[in-house]
């Protein structure tokens, strides 16, 4: 059947499940805003108050469900304001497309009003992205986005569309997603780019010889990576983990991928690490890393990283090995796919003299008593044991981030939304929306400090509209406190421009919104805001106070040997 371009998008999107999006319209992209208008009640449309709000819900969204998320923006300013979403959606594996769309054909390359090469804009930070100049490629190309944005290695892909084609005709035949890899265009492409789309078999020999160094192994350390979460390896990592009878350090993407009550967890490696985690990795003599690309701040001194250990990682991207850390072994594929081939190889082992070892040093950090004040240790105590367990969990970036992650015991995938490579201020609220969007009947927690709320407060207006109650926690100390704890520890207490005493009032700010909003200064009025926001129907601002020089403990210095904290 003929159908208009704007027509043919929303008809693709319908075949790939899509059932939200977030978005922001504009001149080009009005085609398929007026085609959306025939959609209602099939697809639900999210109006942000900013493009980059959109972007940070469809990944909110994504990383809460594992399905794709969604996002829509017009051309010119409206498609760059996604590119820090699109980074951000990148350097954490997040499988999204955003479709933007453009000046018609005929006016790209003459500086026309709003337009701008947002492919090129956007080639470092996606996995793939496309300018469609014909109407008859639009449906393939969708599809194609849509297989590439979730298979192998998850990530974002940038679809734009001139205006024109939107309005142009062409045909159009459903597709189921079953057959997207055996007809026309779609499934020669996939044929032969089939590393974008299916992860590799792991070579069995590679697991046998991991299954040896196992054997041989006295004091065995696992590493929980993103990989296990993008995979949704949980179960199977929880399996491995118990059967090899070793300690299990998390990495800030990895927490949900192994249970933070199991006894065998460690706590957060790195920088800001337990004591428990970065003893035993450098004590270890066998590392094994699922999912994990040893970033700077895990690995922060590469040349002494496990320096007594033999490391194993395992990878689906192959382009991972070796780049940071050198590895001993490694085995590429599918973190599930590598789980379930080692334990169905393994056996039960026993290594209770190297946990004891392990396990003397602190997987958490104890904070003191503070009757006078708002402690980050009362703060979340509370939090824990009044919001439901399986609460999700999302943060902007800072102290409070470290902190959250740090107490939080994370069950499942997905439970935690943090922007953990590109570090992004500014993406708590926006994931917050996208997960509550997609998950209303659980309680959906937003953890921010006072600089990195003054980036997307305005989301609030979003949170109110769409009724999508999510409990924002403040930790306010009147600072950057990450900054200001690098100033004081290594800057001379230097506190240069890191000092927000300045507005606004942020339970105002809450009422402007129609929301709730409540301030505290003790564990008491903490716990009753905690449960005036869980019984209202309405989003939530407990704004808390706190002291400006609280510091996230322990901290090794960046290019440090990650046993030497600066503090503990």
């Amino acid at each position: 059947m003929r159908m208009t371009g704007a027509k043919i998008l929303m008809e693709c999107l319908i075949e790939q499940g899509v059932d939200t999006i977030f978005g922001y319209p504009g001149g080009t992209i009005l085609n398929v805003y007026d085609e959306l208008y025939n959609y209602d009640g099939r697809v639900r449309h999210i109006l942000t108050a900013h493009e980059q709000g959109a972007c940070h819900a469809a990944d909110g969204y994504a990383r809460s469900t594992g399905k794709v998320g969604v996002c829509f923006a017009t051309s010119g300013p409206g498609a760059t304001n996604l590119v820090t979403g699109i980074a951000t959606a990148y350097m954490d594996s997040s499988p999204i497309v955003c479709i933007t769309c453009n000046v018609g054909t005929s006016l790209l390359g003459k500086d026309s009003f709003q337009e701008v090469d947002i492919t090129g804009v956007t080639m470092p930070i996606t996995k793939c992205n496309y300018l469609v100049r014909s109407v008859d490629e639009l449906a393939d190309t969708v599809r194609e986005a849509f297989a590439i944005a979730r298979s192998g290695r998850p990530g974002p892909v940038l679809l734009d569309i001139p205006k024109n084609v939107t309005a142009e005709f062409a045909e159009y035949a459903p597709l189921p997603r079953s057959q997207h890899g055996t007809s026309g265009r779609l499934g020669k492409l996939m044929e032969r780019s089939s590393q974008n789309f299916r992860a590799p078999e792991p070579d069995h020999r590679d697991i046998d010889r991991l299954v040896e160094m196992i054997n041989e192994s006295q004091k065995p350390l696992l590493i929980c990576g993103g990989g296990v979460v993008r995979s949704r390896a949980h179960v199977e990592f929880e399996s491995f983990a118990n059967k090899i009878d070793a300690p299990v350090a998390i990495t800030l993407m990895g927490a949900g991928g192994f249970r933070g009550r199991n006894k065998l967890t460690t706590g957060m490696i790195g920088m800001h690490g337990s004591q428990a985690s970065n003893m035993a990795v450098d004590a270890c003599d066998l590392l094994i890393a699922v999912g994990c690309r040893f970033s700077d701040r895990v690995a922060l001194k590469p040349s002494s990283f496990a320096r007594n250990a033999k490391i194993v990682q395992i990878d689906i991207d192959r382009s991972e090995i070796n780049k940071n850390v050198e590895t001993d072994h490694h085995i590429i594929g599918d973190a599930r796919r590598v789980l379930e081939l080692l334990n169905e190889r393994v056996r039960q082992l026993d290594h209770s003299e190297w946990k004891k070892y392990v396990f003397s040093f602190k997987t958490e950090t104890e904070y003191d008593a503070v009757e006078d004040r708002l402690t980050p240790g009362q703060i979340l105590s509370s939090i824990a044991r009044i919001l439901p367990q399986d609460t999700i969990v999302s943060t902007d970036v800072g102290q409070h981030q470290m902190w959250a992650i740090q107490h939080f015991h994370f069950d499942y995938p997905g439970q935690l939304l943090t922007s953990g490579g590109f570090g992004t201020m500014g993406f708590g609220l926006g994931a917050a929306i996208g997960a509550k969007a997609a998950h209303p009947d659980k309680t959906v927690l937003h953890v921010t400090g006072d600089g990195g709320f003054r980036m997307n407060c305005n989301e609030l207006c979003t949170e109110e509209y769409y009724k999508l109650p999510v409990i924002t926690v403040l930790f306010n100390n009147g600072t950057l406190g990450m900054v200001r704890q690098w100033q004081t520890l290594i800057y001379n207490h230097h506190y240069s421009q890191t000092t927000l005493d300045r507005g606004p009032d942020f339970v105002k700010l809450a009422g402007a919104y129609g929301l709730n909003g409540w301030r505290v200064s003790n564990v008491e009025e903490l716990e009753k805001a905690l449960h005036g926001a869980l019984e209202s129907e309405k989003g939530s601002v407990i704004d808390c106070a706190i002291w400006m020089d609280e510091m996230v403990r322990p901290m090794v210095g960046g290019g440090d040997h990650i046993t030497q904290f600066m503090i503990d």
